[in-house]
């Protein structure tokens, strides 16, 4: 690393050095327009795709350039790191092909297909702590009692660097950008994108993106305590304490950190697999969600997104796409009071089917204390082309003197 003599982090040139580094070892992800994305949030969306790394995730940048810089004695000790995964993946991986042992400590929180993942990829891991802190200070003392190499996931210079390349490729392979939007957790992301972005491109806004849950940078740049925890839908970015370094780079090059609910990452979550057909797990998807949660501020500009990862559960991920069908009323529930006689079933069916509704799930009562005891109710979950569809089916039930009540999807 050249940087300055006058500052502790990387600079322009440290970031190409990087750059130089990963070329032909690391995919050179595509920064692609997103037309469906555009029309959704009323500006000119384009998307840097580094889910489609080997590992899913932007982090085996930062985590190679920092390998590559150690020594051989460094290298037969062995690193160690900790990570909520994604990080994880990326050490391992990156270890095991320059055959260097590598341990990892990983919180309990983490989502199984990131253990397993990092576990296949040859790393000893260690699954112990609620919380990144607590790992990190387990990390910390396996360092110290095996002498192996700590590599931080996010303050280290040679991670910041790694991670700024992601900055050169977009303003080298893309058009002239007003903002960029970059998902923040502890701050090695950003950071190093910011010091490219601000090098090449100053006229573009770098702005982080933290969860409601964890705003530990928009704090710490505001000067007060932080009030950080939940289970977010963005464990990624779920970071209580943000780097010494990475604060110092955000004070000096960010222009300004938002923040967003569980919510509105969840919606973007959606909007990647349903408009852009690719993967986006919560932090991944941070970069949207401030898009959508504040349409106004970024309406008609020229946004870069980095979609940083998409490890996410395939069973979270199914569980989002159906909430969001049942918030745009595509899956509807009623529950229907009926006359306990043969016949009302069928008729109930061929009136929903004539209105074009498609039954998913039928739920006959006959027990409850709530229908006439010569009566019984019907639960029905429908497929439907959305509000104004559900009111013409439930209309039409009530046409057929049946009672009907909406009820919350199941």
């Amino acid at each position: 690393m050249t940087g300055s003599p006058h500052s502790p982090f990387p600079d322009l040139d440290d970031i190409r050095d990087a750059a130089r580094l990963i070329d032909g070892v690391l995919i050179r992800t595509p920064f692609l327009p997103a037309p469906r994305l555009s029309r959704l949030t009323g500006a000119e969306v384009h998307v840097k795709y580094e889910n489609l790394q080997v590992t899913s995730s932007f982090k085996e940048r930062g985590a190679l350039v920092k390998l590559l810089s150690l020594s051989p004695e460094e290298r037969r000790r062995g690193v160690v790191a900790m990570s909520a995964g994604n990080h994880a993946q990326a050490v391992a991986y990156h270890a095991q092909r320059l055959g260097i042992p590598a341990t990892i400590v990983m919180p309990k929180t983490t989502p199984f297909v990131k253990i397993e993942a990092t576990q296949a990829f040859g790393a000893r891991v260690v699954v112990e702590g609620e919380t990144l802190a607590i790992c990190q200070q387990i990390a910390g003392t396996i360092a110290d009692e095996t002498g192996a190499v700590w590599v931080h996931p996010y303050d280290d210079p040679h991670v910041i660097r790694g991670q700024g390349t992601i900055a050169l490729e977009m303003i080298e392979g893309g058009p002239p950008l007003d903002c960029m939007l970059i998902p923040v957790g502890g701050g090695g992301l950003i950071g190093g994108m910011a010091i490219a972005s601000k090098a090449l491109a100053p006229q573009t806004q770098v702005i982080g993106v933290e969860t409601e849950l964890y705003p530990s940078m928009r704090a710490a740049l505001d000067g007060v305590e932080g009030v950080c925890g939940g289970n977010s839908l963005a464990e990624g970015i779920a970071v209580k304490n943000v780097g010494k370094l990475t604060l110092e780079i955000a004070r000096r090059f960010v222009d300004d950190v938002v923040l967003v609910s569980e919510t509105t990452i969840e919606r973007a979550v959606n909007a990647y697999l349903t408009l852009q057909k690719t993967m986006a797990e919560g932090a991944g998807a941070a970069g949207l969600a401030a898009m959508l949660a504040d349409p106004d501020r970024f309406r008609g500009q020229r946004v870069g997104l980095v979609l940083c990862g998409g490890n996410i559960d395939p069973r979270l991920a199914a569980s989002i796409m159906v909430r969001d069908l049942a918030r745009s009323e595509r899956i509807v529930a009623v529950r229907i009071i009926i006359p306990d006689q043969p016949g009302v079933l069928a008729d109930i069916a061929a009136t929903i089917g004539a209105c074009g509704g498609n039954i998913l799930e039928v739920f006959h009562h006959r027990n409850l204390l709530t229908v006439p005891a010569k009566g019984a109710s019907v639960d029905v979950t429908i497929e439907t082309h959305g509000p104004e569809h559900a009111g013409e089916i439930v209309s039409a039930l009530e046409a057929r003197h049946y009672t009907v009540a909406r009820m919350a999807p199941p």
